[in-house]
C-alpha cells in the first residue's frame, strides 16, 4: 500500500515518535509516505533525526519529508495527524498564571476553565488557516485525526468552519478502563465497557464482565482500593453522587466542575501530590516544561539509545494507527471517537462534539446509537457544551462578548470569580496572548486601554494551593529513565510512582 500521512506539529516528540511507531507496525504500511511539518525548525530537525533513525534500524526505506513549509507537507496527504500546541509553553504559562491572580487554580488548563478557553482561542484561529491549506493541497477525501486540545473545541471548529473531515482522538477512555478492571480484580480484556459523553467528561455507562453488569460494584471497589481511594477522590465523589465513573483523571476532572477547586483551603482534601495528574496546581505545565528542557539538552543521548521497534506488540493504545489500518485494510477496529453528535447521544445537542463508541472498517468510521445518557451525566456535559459552543463562536469571529460569556459560564471560573473580575481577566489574557490571537486585534487594543486605567480590581499574588517547582535538568538527570519517559510519552501520567 502507498499513501501519504502528514504530521502537523511534528516537533512534539511525545506524540510524533510514538504515533509513527504505531503506524509503521502495520506490515502493509511499510511503503507509505511520511511528511513532518512544524514552525520550529530546531524541534522538527531533532524529531526527524530520531524517527528517521528508527525507520532505518527497522529495515524500512521510507524517507521522511521534513519541512517548515506546511503547504508542501500537506500536498496529496490522505491522512493528517494534528498534534500542534499553538503558542507553545509560553502561552500555556499565561493560561495558568493569569487565572491564578483571580483565584482560578487549574491542574491542566487545556480543555475547559480559563486556560482551556484561551487555548481554544489560539488553536482555532490557527487551525482554520491549516484547514484552508488542507482543502487546497491535501487529497480530496482526506481525514484529519486531531490529538490537540481543547479536543472538542478544535474538532468542532475544524468540522463546522474548517470544512475538513476531522475526528478527535484521546486516550482517556483507555486509562479509566484499566482502572476499572484493576479495582474489579480483572484484566482489561475481561471487562467490556460502553463509554459516552464529551471528551474528558465521558461516562462508563456500561461495565460488564461475562455479560453481568458490574456498574453497581464500582463505588465500593474504588473506595477500598489502596491507591485509587487516595488519588481519585474527585472521580470517586462524582461516582458516589452521579452513579457513573468518569474517564478523566482526578486533576483534570476537578477543574471542569464548580465544586472541588473553588476554595483554596479545601483543594488538598480532593487531590494527591504523588503524581501531577492527581491535582497539582499547574501540574501539566510543569511536566511539559521539564520534558521540553530535558529533550533539548539530552537529545544526543537519545540518538545513542536503542531505537523503537516496529512490532504489533509495541503499539500503543492510541486510536490513530488502528483507524488508518481499518480504513485501508478492512480489519475491524472498535474504539471511542470524538465526532459531531448528529443524534448519537440523544440528550446532548446534535452540533456538539461527543465521545462515544464506534467501529471502523473499509467503509469508514461508523458510530453506534448510544441513546440517552443518565440525566445527571447529561447535565454535567451540557454545561460544558454551552461553554464550548460560546468559545468556538468567539474564536471564529473574534467576539469578545462571547469570550467573556464563555468564561462566565465556565463552572470553575464562575464559582470563583464575579463578573467584573472575569471581564478584567479576559482583558489580561487577550493582551498577554496577542501574538497568537489575530482575530482579536481591535479588541486587544481596547483591552490595553482598559488595563492602563487606575481603577483596576486588585488581584492576588497567588501561586495556587498545590504548586510544585519545575525540576532543573540536573535534578532530572538523577533519574534519566523517568525524565526520558516524561519527555517521550504522549500520556504523561501513564506511569505513576508508588504511594508512600
Amino acid at each position: 500500500m502507498t499513501f501519504k500521512v502528514t504530521f502537523i506539529g511534528a516537533g512534539s516528540i511525545g506524540f510524533t515518535r510514538g504515533l509513527l511507531r504505531d503506524l509503521l507496525a502495520v506490515p502493509e504500511f511499510h511503503n507509505i509516505e511520511i511528511a513532518f511539518t512544524d514552525i520550529s525548525s530546531k524541534n522538527l530537525e531533532m524529531v526527524t533525526q530520531l524517527c528517521q533513525r528508527d525507520i532505518l534500524e527497522n529495515g524500512l526505506r521510507i524517507k521522511i519529508e521534513a519541512t517548515t513549509d506546511r503547504k508542501e507537507a500537506l500536498r496529496d496527504a490522505k491522512y493528517i495527524i494534528n498534534v500542534v500546541r499553538i503558542g507553545g509553553l509560553d502561552a500555556f504559562q499565561t493560561d495558568i498564571e493569569i487565572p491564578l491572580k483571580y483565584g482560578v487554580d487549574q491542574c491542566v488548563g487545556d480543555t475547559l476553565s480559563a486556560g482551556g478557553i484561551m487555548y481554544g482561542q489560539r488553536g482555532i484561529a490557527e487551525m482554520l488557516e491549516i484547514c484552508k491549506d488542507i482543502r487546497e493541497y491535501a487529497a480530496e477525501d482526506c481525514l484529519m485525526l486531531n490529538y490537540s486540545n481543547p479536543m472538542a473545541m478544535i474538532t468542532w471548529a475544524c468540522n463546522k468552519y474548517g470544512k475538513v473531515n476531522t475526528v478527535g482522538l484521546c486516550h482517556g477512555v483507555q486509562g479509566g478502563h484499566r482502572q476499572i478492571a484493576e479495582v474489579l480484580g480483572k484484566s482489561k480484556e475481561e471487562i467490556d465497557i460502553i463509554c459516552a459523553g464529551i471528551n474528558h467528561q465521558t461516562w462508563y455507562i456500561s461495565v460488564k464482565h461475562e455479560g453481568k453488569d458490574m456498574t453497581g460494584q464500582l463505588l465500593e471497589a474504588f473506595e477500598t482500593h489502596p491507591e485509587f481511594s487516595k488519588t481519585e477522590k474527585v472521580r470517586i465523589d462524582m461516582l458516589r453522587r452521579f452513579g457513573y465513573y468518569s474517564t478523566e483523571s482526578n486533576g483534570h476532572l476537578s477543574e471542569y466542575l464548580p465544586w472541588y477547586r473553588k476554595r483554596p483551603e479545601e483543594i488538598h482534601q480532593w487531590i494527591d501530590l504523588g503524581t501531577w495528574i492527581n491535582g497539582e496546581t499547574g501540574g501539566y505545565l510543569r511536566v511539559c516544561t521539564e520534558g521540553r528542557n530535558w529533550f533539548e539538552v539530552d537529545f544526543p543521548n537519545w540518538m545513542k539509545e536503542e531505537p523503537f521497534t516496529y512490532k504489533e506488540e509495541e503499539r500503543s493504545e492510541e486510536h490513530g494507527s488502528y483507524i488508518i489500518e481499518s480504513l485501508e485494510t478492512g480489519r475491524i477496529y472498535r474504539g471511542h471517537f470524538n465526532v459531531v453528535n448528529n443524534g448519537v447521544i440523544s440528550n446532548l445537542p446534535d452540533d456538539a462534539i461527543i465521545e462515544a463508541p464506534g467501529y471502523v472498517d473499509a467503509n469508514g468510521i461508523n458510530m453506534g446509537l448510544v441513546g440517552s445518557l443518565p440525566l445527571g451525566c447529561a447535565a454535567v456535559c451540557n454545561v460544558s457544551i454551552s461553554v464550548q459552543r460560546l468559545a468556538v463562536e468567539a474564536a471564529v469571529h473574534g467576539d469578545i462578548e462571547l469570550l467573556r460569556q464563555a468564561m462566565m459560564m465556565d463552572p470553575l471560573v464562575g464559582a470563583v470569580c464575579n463578573p467584573p473580575e472575569i471581564w478584567q481577566m479576559v482583558d489580561e489574557m487577550l493582551v498577554a496572548q496577542a501574538q497568537w490571537l489575530p482575530q482579536y486585534a481591535e479588541q486587544i487594543e481596547a483591552a490595553k486601554n482598559r488595563l492602563s486605567q487606575s481603577n483596576l480590581i486588585p488581584t492576588k499574588n497567588y501561586e495556587g494551593a498545590a504548586r510544585l517547582p519545575v525540576k532543573t535538568v540536573e535534578e532530572m538527570a538523577l533519574d534519566r529513565e523517568a525524565a526520558n519517559s516524561n519527555a517521550g510519552e504522549a500520556d504523561k501520567a501513564k506511569e505513576r510512582p508508588a504511594l508512600n
